[in-house]
């Protein structure tokens, strides 16, 4: 608990509420871009939020970085730092069930399995193979990859083979 009596589950309630600005069906929470709160300071008076880009390169960040700040201050917490973490890198396998129900409700096809195996981690790294990808207008697995970037460079451009719709995928990475 913090000097002015906020939980850290407050503020991960609030930062929920915090939409993304390339996709804004999806709270900056449930796509895995805030790794961390806390309360730091001799009487918790600072909220520290650590976030991760989707990629490096991200041109979002500081849009996401001043909307995560603004959503702090408005509720009253008067001394908020953000913290950019490289690393580990941000994976698809960081968002949230929600997350995905929202991509598939706003017509993009979710990631459908995890970016990294690890479950041969002592014989090294290994991509899965390419995933199974139902349309989101649909739900028809019948889909081909049309390609490897679409509207972001985190999509892959698909279309569906049964209702003739072409949709965005978020890969998996």
């Amino acid at each position: 608990m913090s000097a002015v009596g906020v939980s850290l589950e407050q503020v991960w309630s609030w930062l929920g509420e915090v939409a993304d600005p390339e996709i804004p069906v999806i709270s900056v929470v449930d796509l895995g871009i805030v790794r961390d709160v806390a309360f730091e300071g001799a009487h918790g008076e600072t909220c520290v939020v650590t976030i991760t880009p989707t990629y490096s390169g991200c041109p979002a960040m500081q849009v996401i970085s001043d909307s995560v700040k603004e959503a702090l201050l408005s509720h009253g917490l008067e001394d908020v730092r953000i913290v950019s973490r490289l690393s580990p890198a941000w994976t698809t396998d960081w968002m949230s069930e929600a997350g995905k129900a929202a991509l598939t409700s706003y017509g993009i096809a979710p990631p459908v399995q995890q970016a990294i195996d690890i479950s041969g981690l002592h014989a090294g790294i290994r991509r899965r193979a390419a995933p199974e990808v139902s349309c989101p207008n649909c739900g028809s697995p019948h889909t081909q990859l049309t390609s490897e970037f679409g509207s972001t460079p985190c999509k892959a451009l698909y279309k569906c083979l049964d209702c003739r719709e072409p949709f965005d995928y978020f890969k998996c990475h």
